[in-house]
């Protein structure tokens, strides 16, 4: 023990003037004396608590519950609309780097295997946006379908893209010597559909174009007989185009884009010709004039003529000559769509369809024929696992864009809306895709990393999907993503404030106790914490501190 210290009596007088010298009390020692009332800090609290009024905690919590509210509902809208979380994109994509963390997108790793750069490589192939062979006039549908609905069935993304195409098959760098050809590169990069219209009628004052022609049909007549009458017109000033650029194509390079650009013309008015007569219900002609045209350009694949074809057999119910088309271009070295798959799987299914039951299938077990029928739907499901829920009639369908997504929303639209009608024709065979095509899911690899009869499911299809299809529709989107942390996490916070503002403004005494009592215990660990910094530290130095 450290001896205790005496001061001088006019010392103790000074601190204790009510006391005379002889009554006052000896002061304790220096080292045992309390530091200045430990920072009051207890004492402090308790009258900070004391002072709030039940008002202040119905405010507060109100006021939680109507800002986390607030996140929840901006969360929610862009999850919906982009499909991924604001909070924790920002946080990926400024935050990580800022910590030290490292882009998954980088090309970080330098020893990927051959087979993951395959797999890569063909998700970018996968998500390229192709053609719709199937697509609709815009002045005889499109059009009419606006003016009914007054909704726009067609996107900016897919008309521009639309535009290009237009721009590829139909231009060339030699059209500034034809003056209507001139007029109507032109009229091809024209966004205001009435312009292009005006064009191509100016064009047509000055020769025969094949192009202002397939214009006018596309965009201006309201009706399917309208645009065949032009599209004959076309055929006819297109065919003498050919004629004269075959003749001259090995000419120079100037030539046989000439006479590039008038095949492509040709093909797209033959093609568009055979459409007309398929919708006006002369389907046997359409199928001679799709055959022929085949036979004629058999290297102009893009087109996919075939897949028109198969659509129109089926409408003349001559499976087998769709069975023969399958089994020309249903080739492992060509690119799959959802007609080839979903077909082959109609056919399949139609030997089995109209006697098939899943209460007798489950007691015998599935024959042959009904496993191939089983396994082609789950092959086509696999392709596209978006094409049920239309042929089942579990989504809406609208009018189909001019541009798909292979494996995406937007061809399961294009296809359902042609070939539901041959799926409800043979007898059973929805009936057998309700019962087997949700099997699909428990043979493919989760998550996706790895297909099972194709590749992995491409990852790029939803957001194309969304550029493609109108805002009106909501976009099938697989897999089927979960909320994000932070919407969970915000409506639960959401709904606790909620709960506490309305507990706090019915019970306000009761409810300012509680908070009372939480708000010690929560500040009890730092009281203790001071207590032993205060007993640890000199007095002096925490005098000097607690000044500071």
């Amino acid at each position: 023990m450290t001896p205790a210290v005496s001061l001088p009596a006019h010392h103790r007088l000074s601190l204790y003037p009510s006391l005379s010298p002889s009554l006052s009390p000896p002061l304790p020692p220096l080292t045992t004396a309390p530091g200045p009332a430990m920072f009051g800090t207890e004492s402090s609290l308790s009258m900070f608590l004391n002072t709030l009024t039940p008002k202040f905690y119905v405010a507060l919590t109100g006021t939680s519950s109507l800002i986390s509210g607030l996140i929840l509902i901006f969360e929610w809208w862009y999850f919906r609309k982009y499909g991924t979380s604001f909070i924790e994109q920002v946080s990926v994509s400024h935050l990580r780097p800022l910590l030290g963390g490292v882009d998954s997108s980088s090309p970080s790793n330098s020893t990927t295997s051959n087979g993951d750069t395959d797999s890569n490589r063909q998700n970018v192939s996968e998500c390229k946006v192709w053609r719709n062979p199937l697509n609709l006039f815009r002045g005889a549908e499109y059009n009419r379908y606006t003016w009914v609905t007054g909704r726009e069935p067609l996107t900016y993304y897919d008309m521009n893209l639309s535009a290009q195409d237009h721009q590829t098959f139909f231009t060339c760098d030699s059209d500034h010597l034809r003056p209507a050809d001139a007029i109507m590169q032109k009229a091809w990069r024209e966004r205001n559909p009435q312009a292009r219209i005006s064009a191509a009628h100016e064009a047509l004052e000055l020769e025969d174009c094949a192009t202002a022609y397939i214009l006018l049909a596309e965009e201006e007549v309201t009706t399917i007989v309208e645009a065949e009458k032009l599209f004959k017109q076309a055929l006819k000033a297109g065919e003498g185009c050919y004629r004269r650029s075959q003749q001259l194509q090995h000419h120079g390079a100037q030539y046989e884009a000439q006479h590039r650009r008038d095949t492509n013309v040709l093909v797209y008015i033959k093609r568009r010709l055979a459409m007309c007569s398929r919708k006006l219900g002369r389907t046997r002609e359409a199928v001679k004039m799709m055959r022929d045209l085949m036979k004629e350009f058999p290297l102009l694949s893009m087109f996919n003529i075939h897949e028109n074809l198969l659509e129109a057999l089926l409408e003349l119910q001559a499976y087998a000559d769709v069975q023969a088309v399958l089994a020309k271009y249903d080739d492992i070295s060509l690119p799959k769509s959802a007609t080839i798959c979903y077909t082959a799987a109609l056919l399949k299914a139609r030997g089995v369809s109209d006697k098939f039951s899943p209460e007798a299938a489950s007691r015998r077990g599935l024959s042959t024929a009904e496993m191939n029928a089983v396994e082609a739907i789950h092959r086509a499901v696999e392709f596209n696992p978006h094409v049920p829920k239309y042929l089942l009639e579990m989504k809406s369908l609208i009018l189909p864009p001019e541009h798909i997504l292979k494996r995406g929303d937007s061809e399961a639209l294009a296809y359902t809306f042609f070939h539901l009608q041959h799926w409800k024709r043979v007898e059973g065979a929805l009936n057998l895709l309700h019962c087997t095509w949700e099997g699909t899911f428990r043979m493919i690899p989760y998550p996706l990393e790895k297909g099972h009869l194709f590749y992995p499911y491409p990852i790029c299809t939803e957001t194309a999907d969304r550029e493609l299809l109108p805002m009106f529709h909501e976009v099938s989107v697989y897999p089927k993503k979960e909320l994000p942390f932070f919407i969970l996490f915000t409506a639960g916070l959401c709904s606790f404030t909620a709960m506490l503002a309305l507990l706090t403004h019915q019970f306000p005494e009761l409810m300012g106790v509680f908070a009372k009592a939480f708000l010690s215990t929560l500040f009890a660990p730092l009281n203790f914490i001071m207590e032993k910094v205060e007993s640890v530290l000199p007095s002096s130095l925490w005098h000097q501190l607690t000044r500071i």
